[in-house]
């Protein structure tokens, strides 16, 4: 279960209803889709065939569609990231980095850990750390970065309108951010 901490302050949000509530009232959406339907050798590979991907996006597909028709989503893929990936680190500088996209992001954390920094509706800075099973959709021009946790491995389904949608804006653009 995703748990939440203020960098102001370390408080932290762990019970489940609460994470979700708090989410909510930043217009995050947050779900649990249960991940032991995945086979070990899905879950835990971090070096996936493009034929492994699409089961595991398949192993998905009623909770993807569903969610795709309630947003207006067209698209998924899966990022893995692991101490394999290579340039890793600079990979990860770069998703530490300050943005927003023009399209909500949305991860669905298959396996691994991830932290999703965000800016708040109050303008208050959090964590959501993701565990598996975890889908957050951020929204739209919402100010956020990226980093992975201790294990330094995640592997995700992303969920867009389109790829051109999820290129990252580094410079903040009042007239259209949250």
């Amino acid at each position: 279960m995703a748990y939440i901490t203020f960098l102001d302050t370390k408080k932290q949000i762990v019970k489940g209803n609460e994470v979700k509530d708090f989410l909510n009232s930043q217009d995050v959406i947050y779900e649990k889709w249960g991940v032991e339907r995945l086979e070990g050798n899905l879950k835990e590979n971090y070096s996936l065939s493009d034929a492994e991907k699409q089961q595991i996006i398949d192993s998905f597909r009623t909770e993807i569609d569903e969610l795709s028709a309630r947003r207006g989503y067209e698209t998924e893929d899966i990022i893995v990231l692991s101490d394999a990936t290579p340039n890793l680190d600079a990979l990860l500088d770069k998703f530490k980095e300050e943005h927003h996209h023009t399209d909500d992001e949305v991860r669905f954390c298959v396996d691994g850990h991830g932290i999703f920094t965000l800016k708040g509706n109050d303008g208050r800075y959090f964590d959501v750390v993701m565990e598996p099973g975890d889908l957050i959709s951020v929204p739209a021009y919402t100010r956020h970065w990226f980093t992975l946790c201790e294990d330094r491995k995640i592997k995700c389904i992303r969920i867009f309108v389109t790829p051109a949608g999820w290129e990252a804006i580094y410079e903040e653009n009042t007239a259209s951010a949250n």
